[in-house]
């Protein structure tokens, strides 16, 4: 994975994982660390056309391996032309979203063949993972509630999202030492404590702490 960090933050829709992804950027940038911030689909000027195609709702006709290879080719790009630089440059890298998205929503909401999607993120990715994941459980109910607009992902039916949530629940349970999931439905600042205290026992912050990263912003 080179000299960087690499942290990706998962969940269902209206977890609040945006907001926290983006605490934990500006948390770290105060702390004078070298971050970027980023999210899929999208993150390069490529991908986020085809970020366009995959959320407007008029596409609603989109088959579930075109949907795939869609956000496949945005990761494709965003990895090569975005993370994999940053990392190499010893910067850490906070992506809303990766490759656990799709096995959730494609490998087993859309139901695609899990061993397929993860065959072909490999290939995307050049297999690279994060080091860290932050998966912001909540009931997809309660989260859907949270929106004001949504997307073509977001406007899919309860019981889809209930298949995302229960998918990236089993994907934890394999994975339980990169995936770390967090009580989305706690307040803000308690999540973002518990966030801060798993960031911080990572061995890659292992005598690179420049301050003591127990206190959290307010």
């Amino acid at each position: 994975m080179g000299k960087g960090l690499f942290i990706s933050f998962e969940g269902c829709e209206g977890s609040g994982k945006t907001t926290q992804a983006e605490k934990l950027f500006s948390y770290l940038k105060k702390l004078h660390y070298d971050c970027l911030l980023t999210h899929e689909p999208g993150g390069t000027i490529v991908s986020e056309k085809i970020r366009r195609i995959l959320l407007h709702h008029s596409n609603s006709s989109l088959y579930p391996l075109t949907e795939l290879f869609l956000y496949l080719a945005s990761r494709s790009q965003h990895t090569d032309e975005l993370i994999l630089p940053a990392i190499k440059k010893g910067t850490i890298v906070i992506s809303d979203r990766y490759t656990d998205s799709s096995l959730a929503y494609q490998g087993v909401a859309r139901n695609l063949s899990l061993e397929l999607v993860h065959n072909l993120n490999r290939i995307a990715t050049g297999g690279i993972i994060p080091d860290i994941t932050f998966l912001i459980d909540i009931d997809p109910e309660k989260g859907l509630k949270r929106l004001k607009g949504k997307d073509r992902i977001e406007n899919e039916e309860v019981v889809f999202h209930r298949k995302v949530r229960e998918a990236y629940l089993n994907i934890a349970k394999k994975r339980k030492k990169r995936i770390k999931v967090i009580n989305g439905e706690k307040s803000e600042n308690v999540i973002f404590s518990e966030i801060i205290k798993i960031t911080r026992l990572h061995p890659w912050f292992r005598g690179k702490l420049k301050h003591n990263l127990q206190g959290v912003e307010k």
